[in-house]
């Protein structure tokens, strides 16, 4: 039977300490701050990066370097006979694309999976993996399972400020005027590759609600689980987690019968956003 390691990156939300639990290995992503180079977790906490995005410096995110990628995967294959590793969405970095390229020489040894998630919807393919790896699966097995439910997931956020797609070119000055004086709350939706625009909100009240009905709405009509048995649930949040539980509550109202889990978004996708957002997430459950 095949000894699969599971590892993942940073931009899944599992930590360091999470990772090590979990017996999963968690790639630290680098950031640029004012010039500078951080690994997130290593020596950027959440805390520190929503200190400097208050400061206004100037972030911006980067692709692994090469040669941690590899020695990550050299000190893995020492004690296991495969590695599935579990990156972040192709459509918003090309770090995927560059790894499968870096697994060809591993002679299948080496499976990266491009199953379209980020943050909480990936943190959930990786403890799938992990459970699949539990189970004896290879890791081609596992790739396959993950990247046949690739659309499976749905991430809606709800934007507390314009001003960080404004600063990172993602809206243009005088919309984000514009949404500023009308006090807008955007709603945004990733489902598979990228950040998209999805509904505009007058206050954080309709934003809310916006969500969880259109999340009940993927439930019955995407998913086909109504009740939402065949669904995770998560709730994710940028900076404010007393906000997130408060949401909670609410999502709990709705979806009484899930257990629903709460995790910070991925830094990456908080340095384009800023804080005070609030998402809610779901994944169909793998069925292997």
């Amino acid at each position: 039977m095949s000894k699969t390691a599971v590892m993942t990156d940073s931009n899944s939300g599992i930590t360091q300490t999470q990772g090590k639990a979990f017996g999963i290995t968690v790639l630290p992503m680098p950031f640029y701050i004012d010039e500078q180079m951080y690994y997130e977790d290593i020596d950027l906490s959440q805390e520190q990066f929503y200190e400097k995005l208050k400061q206004d410096c100037e972030i911006t995110t980067s692709m692994p370097l090469v040669g941690n990628v590899t020695d990550q995967w050299n000190r893995l294959l020492e004690d296991h006979d495969e590695v599935v590793y579990i990156p972040m969405s192709s459509g918003l970095s090309s770090s995927c694309e560059t790894a499968a390229m870096l697994a060809q020489d591993y002679d299948g040894k080496v499976q990266v999976v491009n199953n379209q998630r980020i943050s909480v919807t990936q943190r959930q393919s990786v403890l799938d993996a992990k459970e699949l790896a539990d189970q004896g699966k290879s890791a081609a097995e596992i790739r396959k399972i993950l990247e046949d439910a690739k659309f499976d997931s749905s991430i809606y956020i709800m934007l507390d400020t314009l001003y960080y797609l404004k600063k990172g070119g993602r809206i243009t000055p005088a919309a984000a005027a514009l949404g500023t004086l009308l006090k807008l709350k955007p709603v945004l939706q990733i489902q598979g590759e990228k950040l998209d625009a999805f509904a505009k909100a007058r206050t954080v009240k309709q934003a809310k609600n916006i969500m969880i009905e259109t999340m009940k709405n993927d439930f019955r009509k995407r998913f086909q689980s109504p009740d939402g048995k065949a669904m995770h649930l998560q709730i994710a949040y940028t900076y404010d987690r007393d906000m997130a539980e408060e949401f909670k509550q609410e999502v709990q109202e709705a979806f009484p019968d899930n257990e629903i889990i709460v995790n910070p978004l991925s830094l990456s996708v908080s340095c384009h956003i800023g804080p005070g957002a609030l998402a809610l997430a779901c994944s169909k459950k793998i069925s292997a």
